[in-house]
């Protein structure tokens, strides 16, 4: 390979690097940087004309997102009869290229369906990102090139940079869903707290008295405690206020 063949490929990883940290900064939900990220691997690696990325959850293999109808297609065929160059590459941890013309002996079904939609060289490097988030990213040629060391080697590369960028964003999100969380409970229970001693000032009853009227009457009205607490609040506000009946009196 040529210096400048070589500086234009380079070229192209940047290029692809950079638009995939913006996708990773940029990106709602995770589905939108998957997306991103199998865009941005046909860029990166040449030969490849469509790519996919299997995910793989408690034992159950899925396409996450792809690039064409086709690569899903082939993707199905693996997942169809358990065994392919994804699930070998998920499995192993091992990257698989090869090209479609070695491959009919190990994987028929695969081979069959890849040639069907003019499939002819392919490439799949493991992914794994955390305990939820394994599989594979997958490159499918058109041409009968096979895909070389080199291709590998970039892609492994390019998956490097896409586990860090995935992991950093599920632990975020992480992070935001605890912290929600954490902000729901302190909401409801400041309401129930504020339900409860309404309840106290009103008929003079100590708080367990107060807390169990307020239970009594969610497990009544099969209602959320938190809704049953809002709802007390928000009618005690008013001068028709008053509190839930409750069936212990």
């Amino acid at each position: 390979m040529g210096d400048a063949r070589v500086t234009e490929l380079l070229d192209e990883v940047r290029a692809a690097m950079a638009a995939l940290t913006n996708a990773l900064e940029t990106a709602s939900d995770i589905s939108q940087v998957l997306d991103a990220v199998c865009a941005e691997a046909v860029r990166v690696v040449p030969g490849a004309d469509m790519a996919s990325i299997t995910e793989i959850d408690d034992g159950e293999a899925r396409t996450a997102a792809s690039t064409d109808d086709r690569a899903v297609e082939v993707d199905q065929a693996q997942y169809a009869v358990g065994d392919g160059p994804c699930l070998r590459a998920a499995a192993t941890g091992k990257t698989v290229r090869l090209s479609l013309d070695h491959a009919s002996e190990l994987w028929p079904e695969f081979t069959a369906c890849a040639k069907q939609v003019g499939v002819r060289s392919y490439l799949a490097a493991p992914l794994r990102v955390d305990e939820d988030l394994t599989g594979a990213i997958n490159l499918f040629g058109f041409g009968d090139h096979g895909f070389a060391e080199i291709d590998s080697k970039l892609l492994e590369l390019y998956v490097t940079v896409v586990a860090f960028g995935l992991r950093t964003i599920r632990r975020y999100q992480q992070v935001r869903e605890l912290a929600d969380n954490l902000e729901a409970a302190m909401r409801s229970r400041a309401v129930i707290e504020q339900a409860k001693g309404i309840l106290m000032a009103t008929h003079k009853i100590d708080d367990e008295t107060a807390i169990q009227r307020l239970i009594n009457h969610s497990q009544n009205t099969n209602t959320k405690l938190r809704l049953v607490a809002a709802d007390f609040v928000r009618k005690a506000s008013t001068p028709e206020g008053q509190e839930p009946r409750s069936t212990d009196g």
